[in-house]
């Protein structure tokens, strides 16, 4: 059976719904960022989806400016380019999570304390080099990229401009999140997942009904 570009970006469609929910889902069971957590049964579960998700947004957002790229210009390439680097560095943290926190902690504990250190805002005594700063570049590109992509999706006229509208607002209001209390800052990231998981219905179906 062959597989044309159009069937691609439908099934991309599918993939950034399925990033967007669980976005959601995992806000409000995720463990606490402490190093009592990284060996409970729990943290290997929301870190296997974590790591998914990161998958299914690399994915799912590359159907969705794949879909809009001849109407999007320069500005809805830049959001996407920062929207992928983004989420590929994330990938990077959340494999770390997965994989070498659980086994490190017992060993080094000072290490995971600081690793963690940059999610929950108490930085430990472990030096961990450069990483704070690349979480912190992280961050900067999920909400330019957020931004300008959903500014460049309302432009382009492609997929509805709700979604749209709302992904920039939410990316626009994510460093509002450090004047919340820890566990709540998670839910900031609720309304981008609503946004990614409607663009990415609006894509699957539209290829649907063509």
């Amino acid at each position: 059976m062959s597989v044309d570009a159009e069937q691609l970006i439908r099934w991309a469609g599918l993939a950034a719904i399925a990033a967007g929910v669980i976005f959601c889902a995992i806000q409000p069971v995720h463990p606490a960022d402490v190093a009592a957590s990284v060996t409970s049964g729990a943290w290997s579960t929301v870190m296997a989806f974590k790591l998914a998700m990161c998958l299914l947004f690399l994915v799912g957002l590359s159907g969705i400016y794949a879909r809009q790229a001849g109407r999007a210009g320069w500005l809805g390439l830049a959001g996407f380019v920062f929207l992928l680097l983004s989420w590929w560095l994330q990938t990077g943290f959340v494999f770390a999570e997965a994989f070498i926190l659980p086994v490190t902690v017992a060993s080094a504990p000072g290490f995971v304390e600081s690793f963690l250190g940059m999610f929950n805002g108490s930085p430990g005594e472990t030096p961990i080099g450069g990483l704070p700063t690349v979480y912190a570049a992280v961050g900067l590109l999920y909400m330019a990229g957020g931004i300008l992509f959903g500014i460049a999706t309302v432009r382009a006229g492609v997929l509805p401009r709700a979604p749209a509208i709302l992904l920039a607002v939410a990316a626009l209001v994510t460093p509002a999140a450090a004047l919340l209390p820890h566990e709540l800052q998670r839910y900031v990231a609720v309304p981008v997942g609503i946004a990614v998981a409607w663009l990415g219905y609006a894509l699957w179906s539209e290829r649907r009904a063509a």
